[in-house]
């Protein structure tokens, strides 16, 4: 078995490396529909979601450069053009959403994938002895189940 410079077992981290670029393309899909969000929307809701989506997006910023830093950490190359970013995600890509119902469900659908793909990468991670990245993982799992918990009140759910 061979090691990385961290220790880690190089092909479980070229692995997590895949697994976390493809976190990471998902969550500039995120981004930019969060963008979209707080641009376009409309309604009784505007003041309160407006703020709130610039929120979530200047969070998604942190998280993107975290990942990507992560990345590098593993001797990995982050992806870096929307056209990996688009051939490489699952979340839903938001156009035109201006209504302040839909706009919610977008972000709850958005979250819900992004956890998908979080677990995974947690899984993967505890089996190769990565706290560095588990630890990121569970971060980020935990904030987000309470922000779909949040949106989901919102919601009326």
């Amino acid at each position: 078995m061979s090691k990385s410079i961290l220790g880690l077992d190089k092909k479980e981290s070229e692995n997590l490396v895949d697994k976390l670029n493809g976190l990471l393309s998902n969550f500039q899909i995120y981004y930019q529909n969060l963008r979209g969000l707080h641009w376009n929307i409309k309604g009784k809701n505007f003041f309160e979601l407006h703020v709130k989506f610039e929120e979530f997006y200047t969070d998604s910023q942190v998280k993107i450069d975290d990942l990507a830093e992560r990345i590098l950490t593993l001797q990995g190359k982050p992806l870096h053009t929307f056209t990996d970013y688009i051939n490489n995600s699952s979340v839903p890509v938001g156009k035109d959403i201006s209504n302040d119902v839909e706009a919610v469900k977008l972000v709850v659908n958005s979250l819900s994938e992004l956890l998908k793909i979080e677990r995974e990468i947690l899984d993967l991670s505890d089996e190769a002895n990565d706290e560095g990245t588990n630890s990121m993982m569970s971060d980020f799992i935990a904030e987000q189940e309470k922000t779909i918990w949040m949106l989901n009140s919102w919601l009326g759910k």
